[in-house]
Protein backbone atom coordinates (compact mmCIF):
# COMPACT_ATOMS: atom_id res chain seq x y z
CA UNK A 1 0.00 0.00 0.00
CA UNK A 2 1.42 3.40 -1.02
CA UNK A 3 1.92 5.59 2.14
CA UNK A 4 -0.52 8.55 2.38
CA UNK A 5 1.21 11.93 2.21
CA UNK A 6 0.48 12.42 6.16
CA UNK A 7 1.67 9.44 6.64
CA UNK A 8 4.70 9.91 4.74
CA UNK A 9 5.31 13.38 6.54
CA UNK A 10 4.75 11.48 9.59
CA UNK A 11 7.56 9.14 9.13
CA UNK A 12 10.02 11.68 8.24
CA UNK A 13 10.22 12.19 12.20
CA UNK A 14 11.26 8.72 13.13
CA UNK A 15 14.99 8.33 14.03
CA UNK A 16 17.05 6.20 11.00
CA UNK A 17 20.89 5.51 10.97
CA UNK A 18 22.63 8.62 10.17
CA UNK A 19 19.48 11.03 10.61
CA UNK A 20 17.62 11.80 14.09
CA UNK A 21 14.83 13.26 15.13
CA UNK A 22 16.31 16.89 15.42
CA UNK A 23 16.84 16.68 11.51
CA UNK A 24 14.28 19.95 11.23
CA UNK A 25 12.69 20.55 7.64
CA UNK A 26 13.38 23.79 6.90
CA UNK A 27 12.83 25.52 3.27
CA UNK A 28 15.40 28.14 3.57
CA UNK A 29 17.42 27.77 0.35
CA UNK A 30 21.34 27.61 0.62
CA UNK A 31 23.86 28.04 -1.71
CA UNK A 32 24.87 24.63 -1.03
CA UNK A 33 21.48 23.05 -0.98
CA UNK A 34 20.33 19.89 -2.78
CA UNK A 35 18.90 20.89 -5.98
CA UNK A 36 19.00 17.73 -7.70
CA UNK A 37 18.11 13.90 -5.93
CA UNK A 38 19.17 11.01 -8.14
CA UNK A 39 18.56 7.68 -7.63
CA UNK A 40 19.93 4.21 -8.71
CA UNK A 41 16.96 2.33 -9.91
CA UNK A 42 17.24 -0.34 -7.63
CA UNK A 43 16.33 2.01 -5.31
CA UNK A 44 13.26 2.31 -6.76
CA UNK A 45 12.50 -0.72 -8.41
CA UNK A 46 12.05 -4.02 -6.44
CA UNK A 47 14.58 -6.79 -8.05
CA UNK A 48 12.89 -9.49 -5.79
CA UNK A 49 10.44 -11.18 -8.44
CA UNK A 50 13.39 -11.90 -10.69
CA UNK A 51 13.99 -13.80 -7.96
CA UNK A 52 10.44 -15.63 -7.73
CA UNK A 53 10.83 -16.76 -11.40
CA UNK A 54 13.88 -18.08 -10.52
CA UNK A 55 12.19 -20.16 -7.95
CA UNK A 56 9.42 -21.16 -10.19
CA UNK A 57 12.04 -22.29 -12.83
CA UNK A 58 14.46 -24.44 -10.61
CA UNK A 59 13.06 -25.05 -6.93
CA UNK A 60 15.64 -25.69 -4.92
CA UNK A 61 18.79 -24.29 -6.71
CA UNK A 62 16.85 -21.13 -7.31
CA UNK A 63 18.84 -19.47 -4.26
CA UNK A 64 22.41 -20.26 -5.15
CA UNK A 65 21.80 -19.43 -8.84
CA UNK A 66 20.67 -15.80 -8.32
CA UNK A 67 23.22 -15.55 -5.90
CA UNK A 68 25.87 -16.74 -8.21
CA UNK A 69 24.17 -14.08 -11.25
CA UNK A 70 24.14 -10.97 -9.19
CA UNK A 71 27.40 -11.65 -8.46
CA UNK A 72 28.96 -12.19 -11.90
CA UNK A 73 26.78 -9.11 -12.94
CA UNK A 74 28.40 -7.02 -11.11
CA UNK A 75 32.06 -7.71 -11.50
CA UNK A 76 31.37 -8.06 -15.53
CA UNK A 77 30.49 -4.83 -15.29
CA UNK A 78 33.22 -3.34 -13.53
CA UNK A 79 35.92 -5.96 -15.37
CA UNK A 80 34.31 -4.36 -18.92
CA UNK A 81 34.85 -0.65 -17.21
CA UNK A 82 38.71 -1.55 -15.93
CA UNK A 83 39.48 -3.23 -19.95
CA UNK A 84 37.62 -0.26 -21.92
CA UNK A 85 35.45 -3.40 -23.40
CA UNK A 86 32.34 -1.91 -22.86
CA UNK A 87 29.26 -3.66 -23.49
CA UNK A 88 25.36 -2.37 -22.32
CA UNK A 89 23.44 -3.69 -18.89
CA UNK A 90 21.39 -5.97 -21.19
CA UNK A 91 24.75 -7.88 -22.71
CA UNK A 92 26.46 -8.18 -19.74
CA UNK A 93 23.37 -9.25 -17.13
CA UNK A 94 22.52 -12.44 -19.75
CA UNK A 95 25.85 -13.45 -20.08
CA UNK A 96 26.38 -13.36 -16.18
CA UNK A 97 23.01 -15.57 -16.32
CA UNK A 98 24.70 -18.12 -18.72
CA UNK A 99 27.97 -18.04 -16.92
CA UNK A 100 26.05 -18.93 -13.72
CA UNK A 101 24.13 -21.92 -14.83
CA UNK A 102 27.21 -23.62 -16.74
CA UNK A 103 29.45 -23.26 -13.92
CA UNK A 104 26.22 -24.77 -10.81
CA UNK A 105 25.55 -27.32 -14.06
CA UNK A 106 22.29 -25.69 -13.96
CA UNK A 107 20.65 -26.55 -17.40
CA UNK A 108 18.99 -23.03 -19.00
CA UNK A 109 17.87 -23.55 -22.15
CA UNK A 110 17.02 -20.44 -24.45
CA UNK A 111 12.95 -20.25 -23.08
CA UNK A 112 14.10 -20.29 -19.25
CA UNK A 113 17.07 -17.20 -20.05
CA UNK A 114 14.07 -15.50 -21.85
CA UNK A 115 12.17 -15.69 -19.20
CA UNK A 116 14.38 -14.84 -16.65
CA UNK A 117 15.54 -11.52 -18.62
CA UNK A 118 12.07 -10.62 -19.58
CA UNK A 119 11.63 -10.20 -15.39
CA UNK A 120 14.24 -7.03 -15.86
CA UNK A 121 11.28 -5.83 -17.78
CA UNK A 122 8.76 -5.87 -15.62
CA UNK A 123 10.17 -4.19 -12.42
CA UNK A 124 7.93 -2.80 -10.53
CA UNK A 125 8.37 0.29 -8.16
CA UNK A 126 8.65 -0.33 -4.15
CA UNK A 127 5.31 0.42 -2.25
CA UNK A 128 7.06 3.90 -0.78
CA UNK A 129 8.51 5.12 -3.99
CA UNK A 130 5.79 6.93 -5.31
CA UNK A 131 4.64 9.30 -2.42
CA UNK A 132 8.15 9.93 -1.34
CA UNK A 133 8.66 10.69 -5.31
CA UNK A 134 5.74 13.41 -4.98
CA UNK A 135 6.78 14.97 -1.76
CA UNK A 136 10.26 15.70 -3.91
CA UNK A 137 8.64 17.21 -6.24
CA UNK A 138 6.61 19.48 -4.26
CA UNK A 139 9.25 20.80 -2.35
CA UNK A 140 10.71 21.56 -5.70
CA UNK A 141 13.45 19.16 -6.34
CA UNK A 142 14.58 17.96 -9.84
CA UNK A 143 14.44 14.20 -10.34
CA UNK A 144 16.46 11.80 -11.76
CA UNK A 145 17.13 7.81 -12.19
CA UNK A 146 21.18 7.39 -13.06
CA UNK A 147 21.79 3.73 -13.24
CA UNK A 148 23.66 0.67 -14.89
CA UNK A 149 20.22 0.42 -16.70
CA UNK A 150 19.89 0.61 -20.41
CA UNK A 151 16.98 2.71 -21.40
CA UNK A 152 15.06 0.32 -22.59
CA UNK A 153 15.57 -0.90 -19.32
CA UNK A 154 14.53 2.35 -17.29
CA UNK A 155 11.61 2.94 -19.80
CA UNK A 156 9.83 -0.75 -19.17
CA UNK A 157 10.45 -0.23 -15.31
CA UNK A 158 9.57 3.13 -15.10
CA UNK A 159 5.78 2.63 -17.48
CA UNK A 160 5.05 -0.24 -15.65
CA UNK A 161 5.59 1.65 -12.33
CA UNK A 162 3.08 4.41 -13.45
CA UNK A 163 5.70 6.96 -12.89
CA UNK A 164 6.02 8.78 -16.61
CA UNK A 165 6.76 12.08 -16.01
CA UNK A 166 8.11 12.34 -12.23
CA UNK A 167 11.59 12.28 -13.69
CA UNK A 168 13.31 14.44 -15.20
CA UNK A 169 15.63 12.23 -16.99
CA UNK A 170 16.90 8.90 -16.87
CA UNK A 171 20.78 8.82 -17.16
CA UNK A 172 21.78 4.92 -18.83
CA UNK A 173 25.57 4.45 -18.50
CA UNK A 174 25.18 4.26 -22.06
CA UNK A 175 25.76 7.58 -22.42
CA UNK A 176 29.15 7.30 -21.20
CA UNK A 177 29.77 4.13 -22.02
CA UNK A 178 31.22 3.09 -19.06
CA UNK A 179 29.81 1.87 -15.23
CA UNK A 180 29.69 2.86 -11.56
CA UNK A 181 31.43 3.75 -9.75
CA UNK A 182 33.38 5.46 -12.36
CA UNK A 183 33.37 9.21 -12.42
CA UNK A 184 32.03 9.69 -15.74
CA UNK A 185 29.17 7.99 -14.38
CA UNK A 186 28.21 9.39 -11.43
CA UNK A 187 28.98 12.75 -13.50
CA UNK A 188 26.01 12.44 -15.87
CA UNK A 189 23.84 14.39 -13.20
CA UNK A 190 25.92 17.34 -12.68
CA UNK A 191 26.41 17.37 -16.46
CA UNK A 192 22.49 16.72 -17.27
CA UNK A 193 21.25 19.40 -14.77
CA UNK A 194 23.62 21.74 -15.50
CA UNK A 195 24.87 21.85 -11.16
CA UNK A 196 28.02 21.19 -8.89
CA UNK A 197 28.29 18.16 -6.82
CA UNK A 198 27.01 19.80 -3.97
CA UNK A 199 23.68 20.56 -5.94
CA UNK A 200 23.28 16.79 -5.85
CA UNK A 201 21.98 13.86 -3.46
CA UNK A 202 22.48 10.55 -4.92
CA UNK A 203 20.40 7.69 -3.47
CA UNK A 204 22.31 4.13 -4.02
CA UNK A 205 20.72 0.37 -3.30
CA UNK A 206 24.18 -1.12 -2.93
CA UNK A 207 26.71 -0.58 -0.58
CA UNK A 208 29.43 -0.46 -3.07
CA UNK A 209 27.24 2.38 -5.28
CA UNK A 210 26.88 4.23 -2.40
CA UNK A 211 30.90 4.36 -1.51
CA UNK A 212 31.16 4.75 -5.32
CA UNK A 213 28.96 8.32 -4.66
CA UNK A 214 30.98 9.28 -1.49
CA UNK A 215 34.50 8.98 -3.89
CA UNK A 216 32.96 11.32 -6.32
CA UNK A 217 31.85 13.62 -4.22
CA UNK A 218 27.76 13.56 -3.94
CA UNK A 219 26.09 13.80 -0.68
CA UNK A 220 24.64 10.03 0.01
CA UNK A 221 21.54 8.94 1.26
CA UNK A 222 21.98 5.44 1.13
CA UNK A 223 18.73 3.85 1.14
CA UNK A 224 19.76 0.29 2.36
CA UNK A 225 16.57 -2.11 1.78
CA UNK A 226 18.09 -4.78 2.71
CA UNK A 227 19.65 -3.91 5.55
CA UNK A 228 23.50 -5.24 4.58
CA UNK A 229 26.66 -3.86 5.68
CA UNK A 230 28.63 -1.47 4.30
CA UNK A 231 31.24 -1.56 2.50
CA UNK A 232 35.10 -1.37 4.07
CA UNK A 233 36.48 1.11 1.66
CA UNK A 234 37.27 3.71 4.23
CA UNK A 235 34.06 6.24 3.62
CA UNK A 236 30.79 6.21 4.28
CA UNK A 237 27.09 7.37 3.29
CA UNK A 238 26.00 10.65 4.40
CA UNK A 239 22.86 8.89 5.61
CA UNK A 240 21.65 5.53 6.10
CA UNK A 241 17.90 4.29 6.01
CA UNK A 242 15.77 1.58 4.87
CA UNK A 243 12.74 2.88 3.55
CA UNK A 244 12.70 6.40 1.58
CA UNK A 245 10.65 8.02 4.46
CA UNK A 246 13.80 10.39 5.89
CA UNK A 247 15.21 11.22 2.66
CA UNK A 248 12.76 14.62 2.76
CA UNK A 249 14.01 15.45 5.58
CA UNK A 250 17.62 14.69 4.34
CA UNK A 251 17.78 17.15 1.59
CA UNK A 252 15.74 19.68 2.98
CA UNK A 253 17.92 19.46 6.55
Amino acid sequence: MLLSRREFVALTTATVAGIGTSCAIHPAATANRTRVVAFDALAIFDPRPVGQIAVDLFRERAGELMASWRNRQFEYTWLRSTAGRYADFWKTTRDALIFSGRSLGIELPADKVGRLMQGFLELRAYPDVAAALASLKSAGYRLAILSDFTPAMLDASVGHSHLDGVFDALLSTDLVQIYKPAPAAYRMAMNSFGVERHAVTFVPSAAWDAAGSRWFGYNTFWLNRQKVSAEELDIAADATADHMAALLTYVER
